[in-house]
């Protein structure tokens, strides 16, 4: 017959980990996706056509446009910070992470609110009348707006998942350094044979805080 017993059996610290350790890596391939899409679409939103318009000077029409980076610059500027913080998480632990993490996700929360601000902004292209008609009162008619300001926000938006991923997993990610294992331990090194003749490869192995002698 087979025994029986009320007592669970003890759970191994593989299996306990072994959920946590998953979590991770999914959040991490997930919010390094994000993170470079994310740059990457504001910086390209910001270089294309926001918006149009026509301009009355010397008695004619000029047709004048705005890239994004004439509207604004904050999008591409935040994109680029948040690429930077991106890859800074991984180069600091626990509450440096936590504000790298905390400043990725505020970059992509800036760049959604400045596209979107800029969606229905007309004064660089007003600017672009005043100086083509060379009067400082001259305004843009015609006005029409192009989806790009919403790209860019799309794009600070996938940012600001990263850096929310980062901040809710980022403990779990592994960090930069050659020397540590995920754990943190720093990493055995690799103990040269010594000759126990030649008297100048101990006096060497004792300076590097070897074991002359190979025991442990």
């Amino acid at each position: 017959m087979e025994y029986v017993t009320a007592v669970p059996h003890p759970r191994t610290e593989a299996a306990e980990t072994a959920g946590p350790s998953k979590n991770g890596r999914r959040s991490l391939g997930v919010a390094l996706l994000f993170g470079a899409a994310g740059a990457a679409v504001a910086l390209l939103a910001s270089r294309q056509e926001w918006c149009s318009g026509v301009a009355a000077v010397a008695g004619g029409k000029l047709p004048l446009t705005a890239k994004g980076s004439d509207v604004t610059g904050v999008p591409a500027a935040l994109a680029i910070v948040g690429l930077a913080a991106l890859v800074a998480v991984f180069a600091v632990r626990r509450a440096g992470r936590v504000l790298v993490a905390a400043l990725l996700a505020l970059s992509g929360a800036g760049a959604v609110a400045a596209a979107m601000l800029g969606a229905d902004d007309s004064s660089a292209l007003d600017e672009k009348a005043a100086s083509a008609s060379g009067d400082a009162s001259s305004t843009i008619d015609a006005l029409s707006h192009t989806a790009w300001p919403y790209v860019a926000a799309g794009g600070g938006a996938l940012l600001l998942i990263a850096g929310i991923l980062a901040v809710v997993y980022g403990a779990a990610w592994p960090s930069m350094g050659g020397r540590y294992e995920r754990d943190g331990a720093p990493r055995p090194r690799r103990q040269k044979a010594v000759d126990p003749d030649r008297p100048d490869e101990l006096w060497k192995a004792l300076d590097r805080g070897e074991d002359p002698t190979g025991t442990a």
